[in-house]
């Protein structure tokens, strides 16, 4: 089978990394794709905003499946554009992926659907900060909430519990040119379970954890994500099948109601709070890094669950399997991020660090003609780890982050941490 893979990131090396794992072997192509790529996949000079070029690429190539990664082409409609040329693409339509681009519209779909959420409500102006602040959390015994409606790659969201910095932020987003959602704060550990959707039929994939805090101990600015593990020995059992009936399936039944098939994946970012599950934010693709480590666990074959899914049919697809081995990933962050990032400054190690049985996804990477690898983006690298069980993954994570050199980056080194530490408790009590 040959696929084409949009993107260039760490959520795209890993999802190629995986196609390329099943048998027979899947002819692949990247567009751009990155140096990480290049060594698995033919990689097109086809920048993530070129519309054009990717329907011109696919013409080309003519793949039998097409994978969009990134948020912001399937925002701005890359695979309506793909379908129209008569490809089959996994990846949802423009007005389904307003789910992420607009997360106004994603409360309106939740609320028509009974989906269980935060209660928000949306400010366009400067002066209607405050007051919503003061409508959603009046007694200011939690922390404030306040995220840009569209798309802000992980960094539009402020958690905080200081009034003054919450409404500052909802001011300077408005005062950009957008729009906020002040959202009610939601209590308990969050959980990101991605579920694939073939427009009607929903199948859940293993639920992971991510760190989206700058600094250990979930401290500092949010991220895109500072690393993430899976399997969760704490969640519930049954989670999967709880949020499939209360969130996912209402939610994809919901928009086959309004003419809006959703195809691809739906990433459910959730909170277990003491009233149950709640749905913390929809986005409308693969999430990074919780890609990284739910897809070192896929066992099952995954061009074919994709395909299946972009044809509209998934029971066609074999249902997922997981190993029992468990996987953590670790980001290695250029400084200032997620600031201003410091890019161009050379990378070395990989080979050292693939050395201790971790392997390294390149986020944002790129290659002199030389073929020197440097820093080109705010997260760099993931290096991914697995054990059988997390203490061994995190120990393989970190050991392998440690062998790499890269001025000025920084790591989390908690990354779960305290799971892992619950995990051996749980295991020491039952011997």
């Amino acid at each position: 089978m040959k696929i084409l893979v949009i993107g260039s990131g760490g959520r795209e090396h890993a999802i190629v990394r995986r196609l390329a794992a099943d048998t027979p072997a899947p002819d692949l192509h990247a567009a751009p794709g990155n140096p990480g790529i290049a060594a698995l996949a033919t990689c097109h000079d086809v920048a993530v905003d070129d519309l054009d070029g990717q329907v011109a690429l696919a013409r080309e190539l003519d793949p039998e499946l097409v994978v969009v990664g990134p948020e912001a082409p399937l925002v701005a409609g890359a695979a309506d554009r793909l379908r129209e040329a008569g490809f089959a693409v996994f990846g949802p339509s423009a007005e389904a992926a307003r789910l992420e681009g607009s997360k106004a519209w994603a409360k309106e779909v939740m609320e028509a659907a009974s989906v269980p959420t935060a209660m928000a409500v949306s400010v366009a102006a400067g002066e209607e900060v405050r007051p919503a602040l003061d409508r959603v959390n009046p007694l200011r015994d939690v922390p404030f909430v306040v995220k840009a409606d569209g798309l802000a790659a992980g960094k539009g969201v402020v958690v905080t519990e200081d009034l003054g910095q919450a409404v500052a932020h909802g001011r300077a987003v408005i005062g950009a040119g957008g729009s906020v959602v002040v959202e009610e704060y939601l209590d308990g550990p969050e959980v990101s379970l991605f579920c694939i959707s073939d427009g009607e039929r929903v199948v859940p994939l293993a639920p992971a954890q991510d760190f989206k805090r700058a600094g250990e101990g979930d401290t500092g600015p949010n991220t895109g994500g500072m690393g993430a593990y899976s399997p969760l020995p704490w969640a519930p059992a049954g989670l999967e099948r709880e949020v499939l009936a209360k969130v996912a399936q209402p939610t994809i039944d919901e928009l086959a109601s309004r003419g809006t098939p959703f195809i691809g994946v739906l990433y459910c970012g959730l909170a277990l709070t003491a009233r149950g599950v709640r749905v913390v934010e929809f986005n409308a693709r693969f999430g990074d890094p919780e890609t990284q480590v739910v897809l070192e666990r896929l066992a099952s074959p995954f061009g074919p669950l994709l395909l299946a899914a972009a044809r509209g049919d998934l029971r066609e697809a074999e249902a997922p399997r997981w190993h029992r081995d468990a996987a953590v990933t670790v980001v290695l962050a250029a400084g200032g991020y997620p600031g201003r990032a410091r890019s161009g400054h050379p990378i070395t190690g990989l080979g050292a660090a693939e050395a201790t049985g971790a392997h390294v996804i390149q986020a944002g990477t790129a290659a002199d003609e030389d073929g020197t690898l440097r820093s080109a983006g705010g997260r760099v690298l993931c290096v991914v780890g697995t054990g059988t069980s997390l203490s061994a993954a995190r120990a393989q994570a970190l050991a392998g982050v440690e062998a790499i050199e890269l001025p000025g980056a920084f790591h989390r080194g908690d990354i779960a941490e305290r799971a892992a530490e619950d995990e051996a408790a749980a295991a020491g009590h039952e011997a």
